[in-house]
């Protein structure tokens, strides 16, 4: 049943002994509110390598080709690398258990007009997986599919920002949109978390840009995403292996780094994941040793109230309380203070962790936050210090008799 004296004379103890109380508060209130701010700066670092890669699958390899730049097997340096579909073909054919989703890529910029509109853009040319690997949304309509690819369909999936450049009062599935002099018929309008850029973009099939742009297979660049049961090591060899079989089919030396560029994005997932994991530890060790500092000043201060309280203890004891009594007193004390320094910190971490926000950007450190979850666990474990270091020294000086208690200077 709750006591109504009980926690009046506690209470009226903290009333009196403020600058005791302040400076025990303050040490757990200290510990909270750094604890609160180191997480929060982490997770903005991991929300910043997170959003780096936003619009792009996690587990993407891009293929790229270039210029050779030594001689090898008779053939000189200078050489121009170019992927054809037949290179598409052998990596889905030599790779296939491997590969999640593979798309080529062709590369145009073209003027885009709609009745009266007129803008220019960037067009890429695709396979149907390049969805997957973009991570695009489809808001309405569909994507590039496979029958558009086998029959050289002239149609296009355009980005949000296209349609609203161009198709100002309509919705432009169905609608038939003009690039450079040729029609193309809407099938499909997409969003990106890329940003504005991604959605500035249009994409049709990558054999109808092949008919148009050339009258033939080539491809600029190959993308792909590998099996996700792999892990980082696994991915890494793969693309390792990847790299070299395509050196051998260009003949282009294996230390030859521009002929063929590839790139894993586990390469940086890998280093990310390491370079977090890392700073989570150095958190974890800096918020424990803060807590344990905590913990040390709590319990110091609790001695020196024991101590401080001794006569007070003697004139209880002297007048018929009972040892459990007088350590249930200073035990709610000791705890009560913990836990409204605690919260206090607490609301000091998260508020200056809220405000810092949008200053620590330019850090690239994006959208600090903190767990609630975790700072409640380290509140409950200062509480749980701060109970033990209360009733402790609490226990010992209730057994000491009344006129020794007395006695104490």
């Amino acid at each position: 049943m709750f006591d109504r004296d009980l926690w009046r004379e506690i209470f009226q103890s903290i009333n009196m002994n403020r600058t005791r109380s302040v400076l025990s508060g303050f040490t757990v209130a200290f510990a909270i509110s750094l604890f609160a701010i180191l997480f929060g700066v982490v997770n903005g670092l991991v929300n910043t390598f997170d959003t780096a890669f936003v619009d792009d699958a996690a587990n993407s390899i891009f293929i790229n080709s270039g210029q050779t730049s030594k001689a090898h097997k008779g053939l000189q340096a200078g050489r121009q690398i170019q992927f054809t579909n037949e290179d598409y073909e052998y990596i889905k054919d030599e790779f296939g258990d491997k590969v999640q989703f593979i798309t080529a890529r062709i590369y145009r910029n073209v003027n885009a007009s709609f009745r009266n509109e007129k803008s220019s853009y960037s067009v890429r040319a695709v396979h149907p997986d390049h969805q997957y690997l973009e991570n695009t949304k489809v808001e309405y309509g569909r994507y590039i599919n496979q029958l558009d690819v086998d029959n050289k369909t002239k149609v296009v999936v355009i980005g949000r920002l296209v349609e609203e450049d161009l198709f100002l009062k309509t919705t432009a599935i169905g609608k038939y949109i003009n690039l450079n002099g040729i029609q193309y018929k809407v099938v499909g309008v997409f969003s990106d978390d890329g940003g504005d850029n991604e959605e500035r973009l249009i994409y049709m099939p990558v054999s109808t840009a092949q008919q148009i742009y050339g009258n033939n297979d080539y491809i600029d660049q190959i993308n792909l995403t590998y099996n996700p049961s792999m892990n980082f090591d696994q991915a890494i060899g793969f693309s390792t292996a990847l790299t070299r079989k395509l050196k051998d089919r260009f003949s282009v030396s294996q230390n030859d780094q521009r002929a063929i560029r590839v790139r894993n994005l586990a390469n940086e997932s890998k280093a990310i994941n390491q370079m977090t994991g890392g700073l989570g530890v150095m958190v974890l060790v800096i918020g424990f040793g803060t807590l344990i500092a905590g913990i040390v000043g709590i319990s110091n201060m609790m001695i020196f109230i024991v101590k401080e309280r001794t006569k007070e203890i003697g004139i209880r004891k002297a007048l018929g309380a009972s040892p459990k009594s007088i350590v249930l007193i200073i035990l709610l004390e000791s705890i009560l203070v913990t836990v409204i320094a605690g919260f206090v910190g607490l609301l000091i971490g998260m508020t200056v962790v809220e405000f810092a926000g949008p200053m620590l950007e330019k850090y690239f450190i994006k959208d600090p936050s903190v767990s609630l979850n975790v700072v409640v666990a380290a509140t409950i474990t200062l509480i749980v210090a701060g109970g033990i270091a209360g009733y402790l020294p609490a226990k010992k000086a209730s057994k000491i008799k009344p006129i020794v208690a007395l006695r104490n200077d």
